[in-house]
């Protein structure tokens, strides 16, 4: 077994150092920056952030760059580093009532108050490769591409049927939810963990599970009540001040599907509802999440939870972390001498055995 890892050390530095020379690319091309990638690649930057649980753009620019613009590694690495950070406090919870939309629509309303805003979107193009983009020299100026986002108080769609009371209402969140980054996920766990859980799961993996609940597994057809894209204040409450100040702007995607209603013999029929709200602009990530949502909450609304995958809570939210994952499935390429030599040593015992047996029938 030594002569196997002997050299180690010096054929890992020498990774080291190709794993930096790939990383640079071709020497006679400019190198690409850091601000480059955050102002060009900011859904690429939103997703690590997101499911880094960290919102700093500059940071998750130089991940992906560090990644080599694999996402998965960059979120590892934005973890990693988030772990290091001192924490000085907590900020009130965020409202997204009062967010300067760059986007906003809604699929159940078409007139509404506020109007729908439908901003930047990959929604109404043709899905045909632009050429024009590999032309140099064409690029818009920096005027042109300012956001121009609402800016008075646009009330959720929720809002108004709630009013009506047509639509489930939520519990006021008295008390302080889990912080899923300080302790373990432990089952059961409430819905305050579980959308923790979802907004830094994978976003393959929670796309999956949301779509398979729309073709049946876990009978899920929702409407997007509204989806919201832009800037909210983040304020913290100063003891010494007696009151909150605003700390940061950050960009959030929020999105609140209307689902099938529920009722009964003493309750009245409801509309039901879930939620989804991830850093950036990450649409495809907030409504699959709050598809998922809808579906945990199968008990907890008195529905029949059969066996849809993405109504098990413990197989969601066990499986939804990408980091988790890929250390797991990675570490089977590290070495694995000692198991695989005592395996083999097995299988040929068992070889030797069976031969054996076959001979003595035989005689």
């Amino acid at each position: 077994m030594y002569v196997a890892v002997k050299g180690g050390e010096r054929a890992i530095e020498n990774a080291h150092t190709w794993l930096a020379e790939e990383r640079r690319g071709d020497p006679g091309i400019a190198e690409l920056t850091i601000a480059q990638i955050r102002s060009q690649l900011r859904l690429a930057v939103n997703r690590v952030m997101a499911e880094g649980s960290l919102f700093d753009p500059d940071l998750a620019a130089l991940a992906i760059k560090q990644a080599r613009g694999d996402l998965i590694e960059a979120i590892f690495l934005i973890r990693a580093y988030r772990t290091t950070l001192p924490r000085f406090g907590a900020s009130t919870p965020i409202d997204t009532a009062r967010m300067t939309c760059d986007r906003r629509i809604s699929a159940t309303f078409k007139d509404l108050p506020g109007g729908q805003i439908l901003g930047p979107t990959f929604d109404y193009t043709h899905r045909l490769i632009d050429f024009a983009l590999a032309a140099e020299g064409g690029e818009l100026s920096d005027a042109a591409v300012q956001p121009q986002g609402a800016e008075e108080d646009i009330p959720h769609v929720s809002g108004f049927l709630e009013r009506e009371d047509l639509l489930q209402t939520e519990p006021d969140g008295e008390t302080v939810p889990p912080d899923l980054t300080r302790a373990p996920l432990a089952f059961p766990a409430g819905r305050p963990l579980r959308l923790q859980s979802l907004a830094r799961g994978d976003e393959g993996f929670i796309l999956s599970m949301a779509y398979s609940t729309q073709r049946g597994y876990g009978r899920n057809h929702p409407f997007v009540g509204e989806l919201r894209v832009g800037l909210v204040a983040v304020e913290m409450d100063i003891p010494e001040l007696g009151f909150a100040i605003e700390i940061a702007e950050i960009e959030v995607t929020e999105c609140e599907t209307v689902n099938q209603f529920t009722g009964s013999k003493t309750e009245p029929a409801q509309f039901t509802r879930g939620y989804g709200l991830v850093f950036g602009h990450s649409e495809r990530k907030a409504i699959s999440m709050a598809l998922v949502d809808r579906a945990l909450r199968a008990e907890e609304l008195g529905e029949a939870s059969g066996d849809a995958p993405a109504q098990d809570e413990e197989f969601v939210l066990s499986h939804a972390d990408n980091i988790q994952a890929t250390g797991f499935l990675e570490h089977i390429k590290l070495p694995h001498y000692v198991d695989f030599q005592s395996e083999l040593e097995l299988i040929r015992k068992l070889r030797r055995d069976a031969m054996g047996a076959r001979q003595e029938a035989a005689e």
